[in-house]
């Protein structure tokens, strides 16, 4: 017996709630868009500048102690905070010291991160330091035009890709849903004040990538389905569509989140913003692949027969108001 998340020939109106699931996605991206505004995103070493500290000791974390002894040292905005991780041994406390550029240099110098290192051993002797990383102001500004250029130019090549492939009225909505689950990622990490560096642009890369996927599967059945039913109305085919290739979408979804959750869990902290980052990814690719590329395509109007040049978007081929 084999174990089936979705049954076969399901026959799920996808567009029944089409101003409640549509609808909701603007309202969320606009939200998205507002909490990036007011809140700003909580930028790592990669992007800020300056030296974090990776501490390790045998005794509880004490962040103001930490503080108090670091405060003499005049190093302007120092955050500390405590790494919580269920991986943790029951006498293991990690905490992160990072430092603000300073100005005139390119990094924190090694006097200047000794003395912090002597500076928190005469609070707790048992402290180490594991790990030591520095990024000047200058590379953090080159990181942060290569990291938007990145997502921008995986996301044009993508529109191209479909475009060429299929018609332009998929390729917005492709480039729709994209911007969807990219904005919808910004804006959870935006409100979560979780820490933004060079990784979660290695996530929101994957998310893009793993998103068109499951909407190019969604596509090319509908473009399938278009030359094999020329009469039916467009919204049905798209709800036929994304219903044969429902199985195949929650089945791929699902097995990859069991893996990303394993991590989230068990990975440690190093990578939990990663992995966060890709598993909300697939959950509203998921959605949006469903939900948002096909709308965008339904309110477009698709043709189905190329040599009839008098057919419109609004006509025989594409009833988008059934």
């Amino acid at each position: 017996m084999r174990l089936r998340l979705v049954p076969d020939n399901t026959n799920f109106n996808f567009f029944r709630f089409a101003k409640i699931t549509f609808g909701g996605s603007i309202l969320l991206l606009i939200a998205s868009l507002a909490i990036f505004l007011i809140n700003g995103l909580n930028f790592g070493i990669d992007f800020k500048g300056g030296t974090t500290i990776r501490t390790q000791s045998e005794t509880s974390v004490d962040v103001g102690a930490y503080r108090a002894a670091i405060t003499p040292l005049n190093l302007g905005d120092v955050t500390i905070t405590e790494v919580f991780d269920p991986t943790f041994d029951e006498n293991q406390h990690v905490a992160m010291v990072r430092i603000q550029a300073q100005e005139g240099d390119e990094s924190v110098a090694i006097k200047t991160v000794n003395d912090v290192e002597a500076a928190l051993q005469s609070v707790d002797p048992t402290i180490t330091f594991p790990s030591v990383e520095s990024v000047g102001p200058k590379v953090s500004g080159e990181l942060i035009k290569t990291a938007i250029l990145s997502v921008l130019g995986a996301i044009t090549a993508i529109v191209i890709y479909i475009w060429l492939r299929f018609e332009w009225q998929f390729a917005v909505g492709g480039v729709v849903a994209l911007a969807h689950d990219v904005g919808l990622t910004i804006g959870l990490f935006a409100l979560l004040q979780i820490k933004f560096d060079l990784a979660i642009i290695a996530a929101l890369l994957t998310i893009v990538g793993y998103s068109i996927n499951d909407t190019v599967v969604v596509f090319d059945r509908a473009r399938e389905n278009l030359r094999k039913y020329k009469v039916m109305p467009l919204v049905d085919v798209l709800n036929l569509s994304a219903n044969e290739t429902l199985s195949r979408t929650i089945m791929t979804s699902g097995t990859t989140l069991l893996a990303l959750v394993a991590l989230l869990v068990l990975g440690g902290d190093v990578i939990r913003g990663f992995v966060f980052a890709i598993s909300w990814g697939i959950i509203v690719g998921t959605y949006s692949s469903i939900y948002v590329a096909k709308n965008i395509v339904l309110m477009l109007g698709v043709k189905r027969d190329w040599t009839k040049t008098g057919s419109t978007p609004n006509g025989q081929y594409a009833n988008i108001d059934a």
